[in-house]
Order: structure tokens, then C-alpha cells, then sequence
């Protein structure tokens, strides 16, 4: 089945290296198999879906999808082959989805505000040998062009486990702005109180950030 047809109106979104394509119920058993990449589901300061909770998983990314409020997509690492792109190598595994590359994670816009234009981004996670290349970076460039660009966003908003010191770091890499912490903003499937730290980057903050980023991965 094609990604077009599980929501025509949500964008594929393609860069050299990183495909973002929407989530569809088809892509279940190829997202477990990127989260067993590393049992990301055993994080602890995440959620990431296992074979238990794929199904959950996906439908409620899809309701949200429904209501207006989510646009949510598997990432997917192109193939080196394809349109004569220059991505990193699918040879850990690929899951040749339409024959173009390994998904490799999945991510969203979720709290989509189209009143006052604004989103966050965030349910984001990769197999575990993907962490270590341009693909985040990648992604979350397509992700902030489409919403700065595309949607005319007038802030673009980050959040993450207060432990995370690794996703704050990231976070702060792609030129976000740490604005505070929310406390108990959440309980985790453990039963914890997780405290989280906001980030942001908002319009008048774009360009630079959009030019940082482009010189990033030119590198």
C-alpha cells in the first residue's frame, strides 16, 4: 500500500539522505524491528513501542492523526541508490518498505495548534545503530522547514525527560532554546512523576537556525 494513501493530505517529506513518510497501521512490524535495534523499548526515559504495544502504539498516533491535533511519520534511510541520493549505508538491516531503504524510527508533529501556529515535535526515537549518523539532524530539518516553511509556524516547541541528558544535548545542538523546566509533567509507564525540560525555536529565530542546520549537514 502506498504511504500517500494512509492520509493524502499529509506530506511525504525527502531529503538525500532521510525520508519522513506517514505512519500508516502497515508499518508495524518493520517498527518493531527497528526498536529491537537496541530493545529501545526497555528505555526508561522514553517510550518506544515493543511487539506488546505496536497496535496502541499506532492507533493512537493515528486518532490523532484524525482529530487534526498529530501528523505523525516513519523515518526511513534512503537508499544509496535512489535518485542518485548519498545516504549512509542500509546494510544493518533493511526493511525495504518500498523498496527504497530500512525505516529505521518514526517521529511526529503532535499538539498542532493551527489557531496560533504553533506545534511541538517530539515522539521521536531511532534504532539504536542510527544514532550514531546525520539522520536525526536530517530529520528534524525537514521536520522544521515544513513547520516554519510550509505551515508558517510562528514557534516550534521540543520537550524531553528532565534524565535525558543525551536528548537535551541534541536538542540544544539543532539551535533550540531552553526555556524551563515543567514539573510532574508527566507519569511515565513506570509509575514515575518525570519532571521535563521545554525547548523552543520560534520564527524570528528561524533563518539562523535554518542556515546552521544546512551548514551542518553539508559537512
Amino acid at each position: 500500500m502506498s504511504d500517500t494513501l494512509c492520509d493524502p493530505m499529509q506530506p511525504t517529506l525527502t531529503g538525500p539522505a532521510v525520508e519522513l513518510r506517514p505512519l500508516c497501521e502497515t508499518h508495524a512490524r518493520a517498527l518493531v524491528d527497528a526498536a529491537a535495534d537496541g530493545q529501545l523499548w526497555n528505555l526508561k526515559l522514553t517510550v518506544v513501542p515493543g511487539p506488546a504495544s505496536i497496535d496502541a502504539y499506532i492507533a493512537t498516533a493515528l486518532a490523532g492523526r484524525a482529530a487534526g491535533t498529530v501528523m505523525p511519520f516513519v523515518i526511513v534511510r534512503r537508499d544509496r541508490h535512489t535518485d542518485g541520493g548519498t545516504s549512509a549505508d542500509t546494510s544493518d538491516g533493511a526493511s525495504h518498505d518500498t523498496g527504497s531503504g530500512a525505516i529505521v524510527g518514526s517521529t511526529r508533529f503532535w499538539k498542532i495548534d493551527r489557531a496560533n501556529r504553533k506545534l511541538e515535535i517530539g515522539h521521536t526515537w531511532l534504532s539504536e545503530s542510527a544514532q550514531r549518523s546525520a539522520v536525526n539532524t536530517e530529520a528534524k530539518y525537514l521536520l522544521l522547514c515544513h513547520a516554519f516553511d510550509t505551515l508558517q509556524c510562528v514557534r516550534v516547541q521540543f520537550t524531553t525527560d528532565e534524565l535525558n541528558e543525551k536528548s537535551r544535548a541534541a536538542i540544544l545542538r539543532i539551535g533550540a532554546k531552553q526555556e524551563g523546566t515543567v514539573r510532574h509533567e508527566r507519569i511515565m509507564p513506570d509509575g514515575r512523576k518525570r519532571n521535563s525540560v521545554r525547548f523552543s525555536i520560534i520564527d524570528d529565530e528561524w533563518p539562523a537556525v535554518k542556515a546552521m542546520l544546512e551548514a551542518k549537514l553539508a559537512r
